[in-house]
Order: structure tokens, then sequence, then C-alpha cells
């Protein structure tokens, strides 16, 4: 995508938090990219952003080889908001001092903390007044203990006297702490008077500008060209699909392979949406006989992964040559996995892991990629699938596995444990949205045992299936909470799917938070 003429540049030292700088960024209204520090000269030439922000790092300053910022930014004229590693380097860089944590005079600073602030200061017009004490997260080993030239200390803390520090005349400024963090309650209107205030970005990169934006780009891109979208019903490929479609119509051809894995009436509820909502050619494959041959006997997560990649591209190279072949590949592909496919190191592999370029078709089948999401975040996924009209029952569905309910059956999947599965998730679901807390959920879902334990239904004994249900909250998927039901919805969870649900008589819900457990079962 070309970038939008204002812009900030989000330099990454490695801070396992600094995709949420990014979305504070984009939650102002304002279009930002992440590079690696290797990288950084390179994206601030390709972008010419209004300002910079320098990430956190488990790296500390003093440390021999730990990375720094590009000299050129510090020229640059623009704003640089340094956080927390950021700030240390920035201070060290421009002439102060960093002392390291280790020396045996100090400990650090970790979690809830407060300063107070004890200059105006840009960052907090409208915010915080010389006095006031505010909340704040820290998360830091290594300190300043001397700031460079031209700065001034505007609020301090217990264990940083150089809390935040300014420059106001280079519009350089340096938070010790975490603004990014939900832990810092002020931190997001932190963000937004720099990128609002400071740098004297509008806000208004919209999701309507974007997708005209991205409608251009992709007609520029396709040309006259063909293009194919292996779809999976999930919210990704789909508004791909739809935001492709919208550009070059029946060009795109899409591909739906039905490999018996899916959710209850998904398959019906991709071709009502494409076939008949949006009139986009669909073709749709029917090869559960032939996945549940080829997974009959593998027990192994692994394994099973590796049958269904695989043999999903078999089934789509087949389809894609029946159509004629195509000049495109169309893929969902997210801005997490494009950052995390880069380490920020500036490491040698700068491709898409393998999984989020279907296993390496497009080298098999010669084809180019068109990526229209690569620049999204999955919250702005949903917003522009809402632009092209999506209702809000399908963008906003839980996240579902690329290799479906196969990892959700320990053991050996075959069709009538899929069966079974399918009907207790879709019984489980409907309670949760009954319960209007399908929203709260960042996944929920239930997952059929490799045991059987014996039960009483009438005057009958069974033996049959343990079903697990599992539902956490998260942000991004990386760490995730149990959701806490409480005991009647269980109990009417349990009672219904043991009742209407043949095979199942006994219900488990997971305890298990991320760490120590995945989300997902394998």
């Amino acid at each position: 995508m070309t970038a939008p003429q204002d812009t900030i540049l989000i330099v990454d030292f490695g801070s396992q938090v600094t995709q949420l700088i990014a979305r504070r960024v984009r939650e102002a209204g304002v279009y930002c990219e992440i590079a690696p520090f290797s990288l950084a000269e390179d994206a601030y030439r390709r972008m010419q952003p209004k300002g910079i922000i320098l990430s956190g790092s488990p790296a500390g300053v003093p440390e021999e080889g730990s990375p720094r910022v590009p000299q050129i930014l510090f020229e640059a004229g623009v704003p640089i908001l340094g956080i927390c590693y950021g700030q240390q380097v920035m201070t060290h860089q421009l002439g102060g001092t960093v002392e390291a944590g280790s020396n045996g005079e100090w400990d650090g600073e970790f979690g809830r903390a407060f300063i107070t602030v004890t200059e105006d200061c840009a960052l907090f017009d409208g915010l915080w007044s010389v006095g006031e004490r505010h909340q704040v997260w820290m998360s830091h080993g290594d300190k300043v203990s001397k700031f460079a030239p031209g700065f001034e200390i505007v609020a301090v803390s217990d264990g940083a006297p150089f809390a935040v520090i300014a420059d106001e005349k280079r519009r350089f400024y340096g938070t010790q702490f975490h603004p990014e963090v939900a832990h810092t309650p002020n931190g997001a209107r932190l963000i937004a008077n720099f990128v609002h205030k400071v740098c004297g970005l509008a806000g208004d990169w919209t999701m309507a500008a974007y997708r005209d934006t991205k409608v251009a780009e992709i007609r520029q891109q396709v040309g006259t060209g063909r293009v194919i979208c292996g779809l999976s019903g999930g919210v990704d490929s789909s508004v791909a699909a739809i935001l492709i479609h919208e550009a070059i119509g029946d060009q795109l051809t899409c591909v739906f392979v039905d490999h018996g894995l899916l959710r209850l009436n998904e398959r019906e509820q991709v071709e009502t949406l494409f076939r008949d909502h949006y009139n986009i050619p669909l073709v749709v494959v029917d090869a559960e006989e032939r996945f549940m041959n080829g997974l009959a006997g593998v027990t192994d997560p692994e394994a099973k992964r590796k049958f269904i990649g695989g043999e999903f591209i078999a089934v789509f190279e087949e389809e894609a040559k029946k159509l004629g072949g195509a000049d495109f590949l169309a893929q969902g592909t997210l801005y997490p996995d494009v950052i995390e496919s880069v380490s920020f190191t500036g490491g040698p592999s700068v491709t898409i892991k393998s999984h989020h370029n279907v296993g390496g078709l497009p080298e098999r089948m010669n084809m180019k990629l068109v990526e229209p999401l690569r620049e999204l975040f999955k919250d702005e996924v949903r917003e522009l699938g809402r632009e092209l009209g999506l209702n809000d029952q399908f963008v906003g569905r839980h996240p579902f596995p690329g290799p479906g309910l196969a990892i959700r059956i320990p053991g050996e999947v075959s069709k009538e444990r899929c069966d079974i599965l399918r009907k207790a998730d879709a019984v489980y679901l409907e309670e949760i949205r009954n319960a209007g807390l399908y929203d709260a959920i960042w996944q929920a879902f239930a997952v059929l045992l490799p045991v059987k334990t014996v039960g009483v239904m009438g005057d009958y004994r069974t033996y049959d299936h343990v079903c697990a249900l599992r539902a956490v909250t998260s942000v991004d998927g990386m760490t995730a909470d149990i959701y806490p039901f409480d005991a009647a919805f269980l109990s009417r969870c349990a009672t219904r799917i043991i009742n209407e649900v043949k095979g199942i008589n006994r219900v488990v819900y997971d305890h298990t938070s991320k760490p120590p457990g995945t989300i997902e079962w394998e």
C-alpha cells in the first residue's frame, strides 16, 4: 500500500507490546507502520513520516551490542516519542546517561506506579496538570541518570526521577512508563496528544478512505488478470474476497473446500453470502470423504495439520487448473502476520509464515499475491467488513483454526466424531449468544475428548464421549484468561448438550489460562 501522507513510523526494538503502540495510533485515526530498528532508515525514507515513536525492548542500553536508532531519525526534524527503552536509547544517543539496573544500587521498577507532573508539556495538554499524580505502568531495569542537553524533566516517580522528559524545541519526548498498555489508564490519550497536538495530524484515516485506496490499488496491480481466492469461511478471507470483487468483479473466482471439518452449516452460510448476497463467482468442492480417508488412523496433532494443509493445497491446485489457472492468488494476510514474520533484529527471514501463504502455494502455481488486508489488525478487518456491508454477526465471529475441527478432536478424526462435535459446539455457542455473552468472549468452542465414561440416562447405562467446553477472553490471542461463567450457565449448557447430542454423556469446563495452556487443545 502507498502510505497516506500523514503517517507515524514506529521503530521496534523487540518489545512484546509494540503492536499495542500501533493500535493506539490507529485508534487516534492516524495511519502508522512498524519497522524493526535495523530497517528503520529505509522505512523512514519510504514513508516520510510526520512523527516517530521508539518502542520498548528486552535489551538494555548499557549492554554491548544493544540496538540503536538510525541517526537520520534524530536529524529529520520530526517529533519523536521514546517509550521505556525508546526513552533511554534516545537519551544515550543524544548525550545523556543510562545506568544498568544490575549495579546493586537499584532493582528496577515493575508494574503499577504513580508519577507526579512537575511541568507543563504538550503530551499532557488537556489531560494532566502540574502537581497531579497519575497511575502508569512501569517495566524497566535500567534507568536514565542524566538526561541529554535540551531536555527537561516534566514528570517524576519514586523509581524514575526522569519519568517523562521533554525537549519542546525539537519536539522530542520520552516516557519511562508504557502508555500503550491498558494498565496506564490515560496512556492512549497521551499517544493521541503526541500524534494530534505535537505532530499536528488530523486523525482522519478511516476505513472508507482505506477501502477507496485499496480498490484503486487492486485494479492497478491486477489489470486484466485473473484472481483466485481460497475461502475458509472466516472473516479475513471473506473480507479480502469481497473487497477484491468490488475492485475487479468477475475477474475473481473464489474456491471453498468443504473438507468436513467445518462448523455447523458453515458451507451453506458461505454459499448464501457469496452467491446470493454478493454474486461472487464461487466454486464449492465437496472433499469430506477425501479428507476423512486421509485422516483415518492419524492421531499426532502435527501430522493432522500437515496432512490437512497439504491436501488442501492439492485440492485447491486441482480446482485452479479446472478454471484454466490464474495470474494472482488472494490471501487474507493481516498486519500481525507481516510484523511477526520479520524479526526485530532484521534477520534473514522476511517472508510470511508458511501457514499464511497457503503452504508455499504461490511458488508452486506461479502466481503473484494480492493481499489487501496486510496493513490491518483484526479489529480493523472487522471494521472494513462492516464498511463493505457485512453484518455484525458475521464480522464479529470468533476465530476458527485453519485445520478446523480436527484439532478440537484429540486422537483420531472421523466423520462420526466431527458430526458429534459440530452439534455440541452449535448448542454451546447458541447458549452463549442467548446469554448476550458472545461479544465479551474472544473465542469459545467445544472439544470432543478421546475418553468415554459411564453414565445413566433413564434406566439405562451409557458409555459415551466426554465434551470439554472452552471460553477465553483476550486482546490479541497471545495471552488469554478463562471466561468466568456462572454455574447456572454451565449447567444449562451441559444439560442441553447431553440431551440433544447423541454420543456425549458428560461435559466439563476447561479452566486453564494461556499460558500455561494454549487456546486450542492441539
